[in-house]
C-alpha cells in the first residue's frame, strides 16, 4: 500500500484507492482503468461483462443466508476530472496521480486527486473482495465519461442490470443522502474571427487572472466564487473603452462541469496609455480583492509585458466577444421555491478556448426544473445570437424526481442512525447525477445516492476527509444487509 494511505481504515478500501491513483483515467480514455477493475473481477473469479459503450457489470452472488435478498446494484463512474495548477506538469493519460496526507485529508500535489469517483470505485471493490460481509446478490456497475457526456449512463440498455435497487456511491457529503437531482445541457458557442496585422505604436502585455478557488459547477455555483473567465473579460471589456486595446488571445477554464479558475489574455497597448494601463490593471487587482475578500481571498490579477504578438484579433469580433461574455449569465438563476436554499436553475460560463480561425465559448446549464433548463438556455443562446455566433446545444441529461417516501431511503436512513445515533439530511443536489439517466433506461428502479466528504472536487483543491471513508464504508455494509424486499 502507499505510504500515504499506511493504518488507515478499512484497509481494502485504502489499498484499492491508492491502486486507482496510479492507474490514469481521463474521461473518454478509460481503457486503463477498465482493464484493471476487470483485472479484479477476473482475479477475483466473479463474472463479469461489458456493454457495447464500455460499462462494466461485476456481479457477486450473496452471502450465506442471504440467498433471497433482492439484488443490489452498487454504483459509481469510472472517469475523473483533470485539473491541474498552471505551474504543475501532469500528463494525465499517463501519469499517476500523487496523493499525500495533510492532517485529516488525503489531497493530490498539484492536480485533481479524483476521489470523485475513485472512492467509490475502490469500495466497490473492496465488497467485491471481501468474504466476511454480509449482503445478497450484488450488481457493481462502472460507468464511463461521466464527467464530460454522461456517456455511460446514457448507453445503458435495458436488462443489464437485474437489481431494483441501486445505490450511487457519487455524492459527497458525508451525512447527506440525496434523492434527486439537477437536469443539465451543454450550450457551445463558436465566433469566426480573422487575423490582422499588427500595429508597432504599441506595447504588448499579457494579463492574468489566478488564485482562484474554481470547484463544481453545480456544488459551488452558490458559494460565490469568482469565475476567471468573468473577472478576465471585465478588464479587458473596461480597457477596450479606457485604452483602446487590442486582443491577440484569450484562454480561459477547460471544463464544462467546473467553474473557471485562471484565465489569460495578450493584448496589445497604444504606448500612450501603457503606463496609464499599468495603474489600472494594479487598482483594478484591488478592487477586486476587496469584491471577493471573503469568498476568493487567493485572486491575483497580475500583468507582464511582453514582445508584440505576431497578429490581433479584427476589432469587430473583439467587440462582439466583450461584449457577449459580459452579457453572459453565470451563476445561479434562481433558487427552489420549494427546498429552502436550494439551487433551482444555474449556468457556468467554464471556458473561451481559441485555435488559429474560431474562438470557442463552452458553457452548461442545470436546473431541476425542465421549463428552467429550457429559460437558461435560451438565455445563454440569445446573448451570443446577438453577437452573431454558432449555437450548438447537446442533448442533454434528465432530472431525478425525489421520491420522499423511497424505501431505499428508509432503510438508508434508519442505517445511518443505528450506526451513528444522529439523522442524516436527505436533500436533492444541484449537481447532476447519472441516476436520472438510469431512472430513465430503468423506470421504478429504487435509487438513493451518498458517499464520504469531498471538498473542491474538480479543482487541484480537491480532498478526501479521511475519517468519513470509514463511515461511508459502515453505512454501505449496514444497507446491503438491509436492503428492502
Amino acid at each position: 500500500m502507499n505510504n500515504v494511505f499506511e493504518g488507515l481504515q478499512p484497509e481494502k478500501v485504502w489499498q484499492y484507492f491508492g491502486e486507482i491513483c496510479n492507474v490514469p483515467r481521463p474521461s473518454k480514455k478509460e481503457k486503463l482503468i477498465s482493464d484493471y477493475i476487470i483485472g479484479v473481477a477476473r482475479r477475483l473469479n466473479l463474472e463479469h461483462e461489458t456493454d457495447e459503450v464500455g460499462n462494466i457489470l461485476i456481479r457477486k452472488p450473496a452471502t450465506a443466508g442471504y440467498e433471497h435478498f433482492p439484488t443490489a446494484v452498487l454504483q459509481s463512474h469510472i472517469d475523473m476530472v483533470c485539473e491541474k495548477n498552471s505551474d504543475t506538469y501532469h500528463d494525465f493519460e499517463n501519469d499517476p496521480i500523487i496523493p499525500r496526507r495533510d492532517g485529516e485529508w488525503i489531497k493530490a500535489t498539484g492536480t485533481t486527486l479524483g476521489a470523485d469517483d475513485g472512492i467509490g470505485i475502490a469500495t466497490q471493490l473492496a465488497i467485491l473482495e471481501a468474504a466476511n460481509i454480509e449482503h445478497g446478490p450484488l450488481e457493481m456497475l462502472f460507468t464511463i465519461d461521466e464527467e464530460t457526456g454522461l456517456t455511460g449512463a446514457k448507453g445503458l440498455k435495458p436488462g443489464f442490470l437485474k437489481g431494483k435497487v441501486l445505490l450511487n456511491l457519487d455524492s459527497e457529503d458525508e451525512g447527506e443522502l440525496f434523492i434527486g437531482c439537477a437536469g443539465g445541457q451543454d450550450t457551445k458557442l463558436f465566433m469566426n474571427y480573422s487575423r490582422v496585422a499588427v500595429n508597432f505604436d504599441f506595447t504588448g502585455f499579457q494579463i492574468r487572472v489566478s488564485g482562484l478557488q474554481g470547484g463544481h459547477s453545480g456544488d459551488d455555483i452558490n458559494k460565490g466564487r469568482g469565475n476567471a473567465v468573468k473577472i478576465l473579460n471585465r478588464l479587458l471589456w473596461s480597457s477596450s473603452h479606457h485604452f483602446e486595446i487590442r486582443l491577440s488571445e484569450i484562454d480561459g477554464g477547460n471544463l464544462r462541469n467546473a467553474i473557471a479558475r485562471e484565465a489569460y489574455a495578450n493584448i496589445i497597448v497604444p504606448n500612450r496609455f501603457s503606463n496609464d494601463f499599468i495603474q489600472y490593471v494594479k487598482k483594478f487587482n484591488a478592487t477586486l480583492k476587496q469584491e471577493y475578500r471573503i469568498s476568493e481571498p487567493g485572486l491575483l490579477i497580475s500583468y507582464q509585458q511582453t514582445e508584440l504578438p505576431s497578429f490581433l484579433i479584427d476589432l469587430s469580433t473583439q467587440d462582439r466577444l466583450l461584449n457577449a461574455l459580459y452579457a453572459c449569465p453565470h451563476g445561479v438563476i434562481a433558487m427552489s421555491a420549494d427546498i429552502p436554499n436550494f439551487v433551482e436553475t444555474s449556468t457556468n460560463l467554464a471556458s473561451v478556448k481559441m485555435n488559429e480561425k474560431v474562438i470557442e465559448i463552452g458553457t452548461s446549464q442545470r436546473s431541476s426544473s425542465e421549463h428552467g433548463k429550457e429559460d437558461v438556455v435560451n438565455m445563454v443562446e440569445s446573448v451570443f445570437r446577438l453577437a452573431g455566433a454558432k449555437i450548438v446545444h447537446n442533448d442533454g441529461y434528465p432530472g431525478w424526481t425525489p421520491n420522499p417516501k423511497s424505501p431505499i431511503l428508509e432503510t438508508t436512513r434508519e442505517a445511518y442512525v443505528k450506526l451513528f445515533g444522529n439523522e442524516p439530511k436527505v436533500l436533492a443536489i444541484h449537481a447532476g447525477l447519472e441516476c436520472g439517466l438510469i431512472g430513465e433506461q430503468y423506470p421504478g428502479i429504487d435509487m438513493i445516492s451518498y458517499g464520504p466528504t469531498i471538498k473542491g472536487a474538480h479543482s487541484p483543491d480537491e480532498r478526501l476527509e479521511i475519517a468519513t471513508v470509514q463511515k461511508f464504508w459502515d453505512l454501505t455494509l449496514e444497507v446491503l444487509k438491509n436492503i428492502p424486499h
